[in-house]
């Protein structure tokens, strides 16, 4: 059974601004994902977040594209069976987890 993916509208800005080879890979990403997005621990696909950078990420989780050098944050709703996609952005540093825990407290008003 296949999860709904949604996406917050700066992901989907995100997503837009890769190049032609991303855009497939992520799209391949999320689609694959999306079979099965719950965290590794329950057999899944997504790897738990937990504090980084003094971000506190840990109701959320991360897919890694190595080979594109991105990674994906997402959240799981699970009433509904909804994958929430909250950013899409090089993994090279921190900042993609510092994007998406403003985008977090924007949406969710959560610190």
């Amino acid at each position: 059974m296949s999860w709904n993916v949604k996406y917050l509208p700066e992901a989907l800005e995100d997503f837009k601004k890769l190049d032609g080879n991303q855009k497939i890979l992520v799209r391949k990403a999320i689609q694959k994902v999306s079979q099965n997005p719950l965290p590794v621990t329950e057999g899944g696909y997504g790897k738990p977040l937990g504090n980084k950078g003094g971000n506190n990420l840990s109701r959320y989780l991360k897919v890694k594209l190595r080979g594109a050098g991105l990674r994906i944050v997402y959240q799981l709703i699970r009433q509904g069976d909804n994958m929430l996609v909250i950013v899409i952005g090089a993994r090279a540093d921190e900042e993609v987890y510092e994007v998406a825990q403003k985008r977090i407290t924007k949406y969710n008003g959560d610190s």
